[in-house]
């Protein structure tokens, strides 16, 4: 995804100055797809080049903020890269490598590279949680019901996966405890069974 789309989509529901598109990232996407000011503010400039979005007049406020207003060329844009298939992404993670060579260490210090996981992940879990609690409390400010259903499919993704994350950590957790290094059956996997 790029940061010039994820801006086109907010600008689709009202202008928005930089400031107000770095409100907007951190109170709802910012758990997939964080955005600093800075990169905002090139992406915005980049995308008035462009004619995607056009720049008011005259600023506004204390500190002569800009609002930024979608074109139709803008919209366009939006609506082309909706429509068009994602290529496939590297999905690299660091966990994931620290748990391949693990047997390169002792048990204490493989079960530690899981522990420090399910903590980062209940931290992750928690911060959703409240993420989509003030959602749910700010529904009425939604643009329209269909964009906060779809706002809120991006919470519940996250949510859906993370107690199944913290489930295969616990049971990874358990089997390195006991020394049992017997690799779980696919069936069992694939139906989310116990390990």
């Amino acid at each position: 995804m790029s940061l010039k789309h994820a801006i086109l989509g907010f600008l689709s529901y009202r202008p928005m100055s930089g400031y107000d598109l770095k409100k907007a990232f951190d109170g709802s996407v910012q758990h997939f797809w964080p955005a600093d000011q800075s990169q905002i503010y090139r992406t915005l400039a980049q995308a008035a080049a462009e004619g995607l979005v056009e720049r008011a007049a005259d600023g506004d406020g204390p500190r002569d903020r800009h609002t930024y207003y979608l074109t139709d060329a803008g919209r366009a844009e939006l609506r082309r890269w909706l429509t068009t298939p994602l290529p496939p992404t590297d999905d690299r993670e660091p966990f994931l490598i620290q748990v391949f060579f693990a047997a390169n260490l002792d048990r204490e210090d493989a079960l530690a590279i899981i522990e420090r996981q399910r903590e980062m992940i209940r931290g992750q879990l928690a911060m959703f949680r409240q993420v989509y609690e003030g959602a749910m409390a700010g529904r009425a400010r939604a643009p329209s019901p269909e964009a906060f259903f779809y706002s809120m499919l991006t919470l519940e993704y996250v949510l859906s996966l993370g107690p199944a994350y913290l489930r295969w950590l616990d049971l990874a957790a358990d089997r390195i405890g006991r020394g049992d290094y017997t690799p779980a059956g696919l069936a069992d996997l694939l139906s989310g069974g116990q390990l």
